[in-house]
């Protein structure tokens, strides 16, 4: 069996052959042979003094590949079937080279195997743009991405160029920076649009849209480029307008030459009969311009895992050496990857757009206005390939204009987590619209993570503020405290019990009651703020609390700091190892309501109730200078309270508030909601909800733990 000639030529240390400064392959210049030295294929091998047998060492790293075993003094490796780039990209076993045994000096120079004819090295040197165009070489010398070795090592380089790409832009940008100018001198690259999406049958006609041009610039160093000519040549005028001569959109006809050749899936030269047909539809009418003569265009389908997704076309200028009929396993193999990366980036990109949409849904879209308390927020999740999380945060009005807040974690970092949050968060929804205190509303979601699974634990904080009294009640499962900044500058770390993570079961939780004073602000957060790889919690904490006083006294003591902006400083206290987490931040500024702009009475359930709430009412907005909504604010309070003591057995409350609007609220023991509907014109009641629903401006009715609560509001002049 006659053996192959190998290269001698080996890449330079920190060089990349997929690059544009590996284009060029520096060569040593081996011994010549002895002129009696026999080169037939069966002669016996040189032995090194050592006794090492040095055929095909030259072209070949000196340790044994894989699964192979050093070849032993005096003997040949065996020619079986191994797993070489070269059968990958489809070369066959043609291209394959027998392995080596390990020589002792890798730095002493190498015999020429008696397989190869000699190479001399008295031609006369040749300038850089020669070496690299070909142009002035012998017949026979081989030139650079002409032996199979250098073909392998651009396919190894391209390739994991290629599949350092995340999404589908570094995808295609790495598939043409590996290729030009080492490969070729100008690519396009066009995808279908849209691009299906795993098993996702496309409706409508194939339409191939460029994605890409690149090409070698006008102007290049000639001595760290590929091949390219010298800089007094111009670029050809073809490939200077690829991207004005080229069409941005193709419609494959069915049938067509262009589908005939997708549907073929393998490369072939621009000269070859279905090519000359295709190229035209793929490019446009004046794409035949860039088409080089000869073998200088390569036209190469993207096939995925299931469909072709779009063509790449790889051009070679006239003055450069055409291409191999080998140059189409290249393409082929760089046409295979893209279009399995492409596959894979374009299913990423879809599940970042679920975890996305996820993420949305599962946190408040904006949070509410509740009366006395001004909110802000933040989510960031660990990284940005993980984008959904366990953490989540929620504002829920209350009656009495009370407002809860909650903010919690659950533990683990997957899609599991993110619906196991979405399910909490939730039933802490509905437990706050029953207006249950802070510690029974833990207790109940403590019972519903043990229902999901054995193993669902997160942690939360549940606070509920009261602007009228300016009292704020917490109760905490096992997260980290919240801190309070007064309006002097100073943070407080609130002492609340820490109580075990919801899950656990069987456990107490305890709720405490702490003063909220106007102007103060409550910073709820999630363990990732605080916490990471480089600090532990409580210091974490304590460096928060720091930063808080610092951002106050930037305002000073008499004014808080802005309430987004104070959000802003709070995460630029996280450094670049804090990321560890995901991080939910709620912050609430108390306002409060003035006592002067509180009006509360209890009244009697009884019938001379709804004429001593309109006397009521009359005297406290003659009060405030509001006469002008006497009217429509008797009639309602009258029809709301009439509703009240018809079935109340306990005495009702009236409450007025003045904030941006007069809010007026009645509350009974029955826990019945009233509805409204439409009275018949026989009916003697059944309107006073209709009234209160055609004059306010909001209205709603919230059932409480002792009864329920009826609530209008009125826009103040």
């Amino acid at each position: 069996m006659t053996e192959q000639p190998i290269s001698f030529e080996r890449p330079e240390t920190g060089v990349d052959p997929a690059e544009s400064r590996g284009a060029l392959v520096r060569t040593s210049t081996p011994p010549t042979t002895p002129p009696d030295t026999p080169s037939t294929a069966h002669s016996t091998p040189p032995h090194t003094p050592d006794g090492g047998a040095c055929a095909g060492g030259a072209a070949l790293p000196a340790q044994a590949r894989t699964g192979e075993t050093p070849s032993t003094p005096g003997t040949t490796a065996p020619s079986g079937p191994s797993k070489e780039p070269s059968d990958i990209a489809g070369n066959g076993p043609e291209h394959s080279q027998p392995s080596v045994a390990a020589e002792p000096d890798s730095h002493r120079p190498r015999p020429v195997p008696e397989a190869i004819p000699p190479q001399p090295g008295t031609e006369p040197p040749q300038s850089a743009a020669e070496r690299r165009t070909g142009q002035g070489l012998p017949p026979g010398r081989p030139t650079p991405m002409r032996r199979d070795g250098d073909r392998l090592r651009f396919v190894g380089a391209a390739t994991r160029r290629i599949a350092r790409g995340i999404d589908l832009d570094e995808i295609v940008m790495g598939l043409c920076r590996a290729t030009v100018p080492t490969f070729s001198d100008a690519i396009l690259v066009y995808l279908r649009d849209p691009l299906p999406v795993g098993d996702e049958r496309p409706t409508g006609p194939v339409v191939l849209r460029l994605r890409r041009t690149d090409r070698i610039p006008e102007e290049r160093d000639t001595d760290s480029a590929g091949f390219l000519p010298a800089p007094q040549q111009p670029e050809p005028t073809e490939l200077a307008e690829l991207s004005t001569v080229t069409a941005e959109l193709c419609e494959v006809r069915p049938g067509g030459a262009l589908a005939e050749v997708l549907r073929g899936v393998r490369p072939v030269f621009a000269d070859a009969p279905a090519a000359r047909a295709a190229l035209p539809e793929l490019l446009g009418e004046d794409g035949e311009l860039i088409i080089p003569d000869g073998q200088r265009a390569i036209l190469a389908p993207l096939r995925g895992r299931r469909r072709v997704i779009g063509a790449a076309v790889f051009l070679r200028r006239p003055d450069r050496l055409a291409f191999e009929p080998d140059d189409l396993l290249v393409a082929a193999q760089l046409a295979t990857h893209s279009a399995l990366g492409i596959d894979k980036a374009v299913l990423y990109g879809r599940e970042a757009y679920i975890a996305d949409e996820l993420q949305r849904t599962m946190l408040p879209e904006t949070l509410p206005r509740p009366t006395g308390v001004r909110l802000a927020s933040r989510y960031l999740p660990a990284a940005e390939t993980a984008r959904v999380g366990g953490d989540w945060y929620d504002a829920i009005p209350l009656p009495g204009s009370r407002v809860a807040l909650v903010v919690g974690d659950v533990m683990g970092h997957s899609m599991t987590s993110a619906a196991i949050m979405g399910q909490l968060r939730t039933t802490a929804q509905t437990l706050a619209g029953l207006d249950l205190p802070p510690q029974e509303v833990l207790h109940h979601l403590d019972e519903q993570a043990q229902r999901l699974g054995t193993d669902r634990m997160a942690t939360c904080l549940y606070a509920v503020y009261d602007p009228v009294s300016h009292r704020i009640t917490i109760a905490n499962a096992g997260h980290p405290p919240p801190v309070l900044l007064h309006l002097g500058g100073r943070a407080e770390v609130l002492r609340v019990p820490a109580g075990a993570p919801i899950g656990v079961g069987g456990v107490d939780f305890e709720a405490v009651e702490l003063d909220a004073p106007a102007g103060a602000t409550l910073l709820l957060y999630t363990d990732g703020l605080v916490e990471s790889r480089l600090r532990d919690v409580w210091t974490g904490i304590e460096q928060l609390r720091e930063k808080l006083a610092a951002t106050a006294q930037l305002t000073g003591p008499d004014h808080p700091p802005p309430l987004e902006a104070l959000c802003d400083e709070v995460l630029d206290m996280l450094g670049p190892g804090d990321r560890d987490d995901d991080i939910a931040l709620l912050a609430a500024r108390f306002d409060g309501i003035a006592p002067s702009d509180v009006a509360y009475w209890f009244l009697e359930p009884e019938d001379a109730a709804p004429g001593r709430a309109r006397r009521l009412a009359r005297r406290a907005l003659a009060r405030w200078g509001l006469e002008e909504l006497t009217d429509s604010v008797e009639l309602l309070v009258s029809e709301v309270v009439t509703n009240a003591v018809r079935y109340a057995s306990r005495p009702v409350t009236l409450r007025l508030l003045r904030t941006d609007v007069l809010r007026c609220e009645v509350g009974d023991d029955v826990p019945q909601l009233p509805r409204l509907r439409q009275a018949r014109a026989t009916d003697e009641g059944g309107r006073g909800l209709y009234l209160v629903n055609r004059l306010a401006r909001r209205w709603g009715a919230t059932r409480l733990s002792t009864g329920k609560v009826v609530w209008f509001e009125l826009n103040r002049g």
